[in-house]
């Protein structure tokens, strides 16, 4: 997802007659997709072939529902208008509407023999290897919904088979989220199934839905285009798949963890060898070889596009040439044998020489996009202008796999900036430079005032020009919120350069950026980025950094508490200090607090859930309190809350 950890729950929209409507492309728009679809080589059909490849069966009607009868998975909205024999509108990229199409084509699928699929029932795919008695089953999706909802398609097809093993290939939510959809807990701890995952899998799993939560949250509405219309001028693609199912993500903590590549596991009668990828598309990751199959599963780490070094909905830059290395390690460990490839989202593909030299493609995308970057910053260059300036090889900008569908090679360029060398660009006049309102207020009286602005943009837009106007108008709304025609003119700039955008993320980012300056921030639903497995699987110091994030300064200031805990189920003690309004913890408990607490985690993952109230835990007693109440309850009061809806196209 991409990570896309950040859509655990729906945002609950609705589109009514008060939505202001998308307008068309323009002609400048038409000029720029007709130029694509000129340059690239859409006469070559493989990829359709290999998607169709193994068909087993489809469903009628794709529309996942949870218990209360909501729907978290809609293919249907997206087939009234995507279709194999439908071509691309004006108003979308023809390569974004390519991948679109290879994305809608849906249902159970054979990958080799004992290996399949369920495509098209979330972002990610499901993948089930049949072992001598049952399922192991790779990467359950982002719900529990649509896990079940392909486990009972796949049962009611092939047979019945109990789920006997599931195995994270790594820490994002699509890959995870759905296990309790196909898999009872008690189950996993009467030792009946294996969950295998990678090192330091639950820690990295929690953590991204928790510290920076929030903001990643709202950035992912936009980055996945949540609550665009599902027509030719919203919603298309998500660059690896058509977009997020909205159900319950659950999680069950793994029993197996592979420690390093090498390690192998024989799982129901399925011989399967581990390559361990740290800091490649995910912080843990692993790919999986079946040596008796000759068939390779890559994870994340290759899909048929190029994938974010930094994702736009944020994260932790990640390293081009590590991944690039791992490549070429599957390459060593595998290539000579290999005869299909898989990974978790995508269509596979057959044959050695084919397998081999994708790889190197894959390869050499982020190795290039490392050197390139790295050559260009060191001759003085910053990230805009290497985004600008950087250009793939032939070999590499021409072939399906290597095109920008999900990351781009714009602002894959710029993380690699960003990893060495942070968000200083170099010049003193951005060293302290003015925010944002500040800055658009002067820009705009330096311009001639707001009305002069608007004209000069407006023939700008006229004749295509939208890059530029969206950067003058986007000063013009940030100077004044206000201005229905500035507002009108950014939102008609950022549509546009939707239309245009071969990044299914970029195209999201636009859309929804044109979205809400027609129609205003929602206010309406949210992002329930810490579902209650989440919060369960929260050890404390992780929720004690939690808690240290939302510690407003002001009512700190002056305070000097220690705070001593007892979790009694955990049989583990802390002291959180609160001191220079920051809070700190640790295991060395205070000989002298202020106020003890002895709890359970679990009465704790209550409040945390909203399911009690702290008051009502302490007088209930699943919260027992010794010394100074007050000095708690004052500590409760400095934590401050996170609003899900801020603003971002607006100030």
């Amino acid at each position: 997802m991409k990570p896309i950890s950040a859509i655990v729950a729906a945002v609950i929209v609705s589109f009514g007659a008060a939505a202001t409507e998308p307008k068309p492309a323009t002609q400048a728009t038409i000029a720029v997709n007709t130029q694509v679809k000129e340059s690239l080589p859409f006469s070559d059909k493989q990829d359709f072939e290999d998607a169709q490849r193994g068909f087993i069966a489809q469903q009628d009607v794709v529309t996942i529902t949870n218990a209360n009868g909501d729907v978290v998975w809609d293919l249907e909205a997206y087939k009234k208008y995507i279709g194999l024999d439908k071509p691309a509108p004006d108003s979308v990229n023809p390569s974004l509407w390519r991948n679109a199409q290879l994305n809608m084509i849906n249902g159970l699928f054979e990958v080799t023999e004992g290996i399949y699929q369920v495509r098209g029932y979330d972002l990610s795919n499901i993948t089930f290897v049949k072992g001598d008695t049952g399922w192991i089953v790779f990467d359950p999706l982002i719900s529990q919904e649509t896990a079940q909802a392909a486990l009972e398609f796949i049962n009611g097809e092939l047979g019945e088979r109990p789920v006997v093993a599931v195995i994270y290939s790594h820490s994002h939510i699509d890959h995870f989220g759905g296990v309790r959809g196909i898999v009872d807990e008690k189950e996993v701890m009467a030792g009946n199934v294996e969950i295998i995952a990678s090192k330091d899998f639950t820690e990295h799993a929690v953590s991204e839905n928790v510290i920076a939560g929030n903001a990643m949250g709202r950035r992912a509405v936009f980055m996945y285009g949540a609550l665009l219309p599902r027509n030719e001028r919203g919603g298309v693609n998500g660059g690896l798949g058509q977009t997020t199912s909205t159900g319950l993500a659950t999680l069950i903590k793994p029993t197996d963890i592979i420690e390093k590549t090498g390690d192998e596991r024989t799982i129901d009668g399925v011989r399967m060898v581990f390559q361990y990828t740290p800091g490649s598309e995910a912080p843990t990751e692993i790919n999986t070889y079946f040596p008796d199959k000759k068939a390779v599963w890559m994870a994340e780490n290759s899909t048929n596009t190029m994938h974010n070094i930094l994702t736009l909905r944020g994260a932790q830059v990640r390293d081009a040439l590590k991944w690039s290395s791992y490549l070429q390690e599957t390459i060593e460990m595998w290539g000579d044998e290999v005869e299909v490839k898989f990974q978790s989202h995508h269509w596979p593909m057959w044959g050695q020489e084919k397998i081999v030299e994708y790889f190197k493609k894959q390869r050499d995308m982020y190795k290039y996009t490392h050197d390139q970057t790295v050559r260009l910053m060191n001759q003085g260059y910053i990230g805009e202008e290497i985004s600008e300036i950087i250009q793939f090889p032939d070999e590499i900008e021409y072939n399906w796999s290597t095109r920008g569908y999900y990351g781009t090679l714009r602002h894959n360029s710029r993380a690699v900036y960003q990893r060495y060398m942070g968000w200083y660009n170099g010049n003193p006049s951005d060293l302290n430079n003015l925010p944002p309102t500040n800055a658009a207020v002067m820009y705009v009286e330096y311009m001639g005032g707001e009305r002069e602005t608007i004209k000069k943009a407006q023939a700008d837009f006229d004749v295509g020009k939208y890059r530029w106007v969206a950067e003058v108008m986007k000063h013009v709304v940030f100077a004044n919120p206000q201005s229905k025609k500035g507002k009108a003119l950014l939102a008609d700039a950022y549509e546009q350069l939707g239309y245009q955008a071969e990044s299914g993320p970029w195209r999201s980012v636009y859309l929804q950026g044109a979205y809400e300056l027609r129609n205003g921030t929602p206010s309406a639903g949210g992002t329930n980025t810490a579902s209650p497995d989440i919060i369960k699987n929260m050890p404390p110091e992780m929720l004690f950094d939690y808690l240290a994030v939302r510690i407003l300064p002001e009512k700190a200031a002056g305070k000097d508490y220690a705070i001593n805990l007892d979790f009694t189920d955990l049989d583990e003690k802390y002291t959180l200090y609160v001191e220079n309004s920051v809070l700190n913890h640790t295991r060395k408990q205070s000989t002298d607090p202020d106020v003890s607490l002895t709890l359970t985690k679990a009465a704790l993952d209550d409040v945390q859930l909203g399911n009690v109230t702290l008051e009502q835990a302490i007088a209930n007693g699943d919260i027992k309190l010794d010394g100074d109440e007050d000095v708690f309850k004052d500590f409760v009061g400095m934590l401050d809350t996170f609003d899900f809806w801020f603003n971002i196209v607006t100030p």
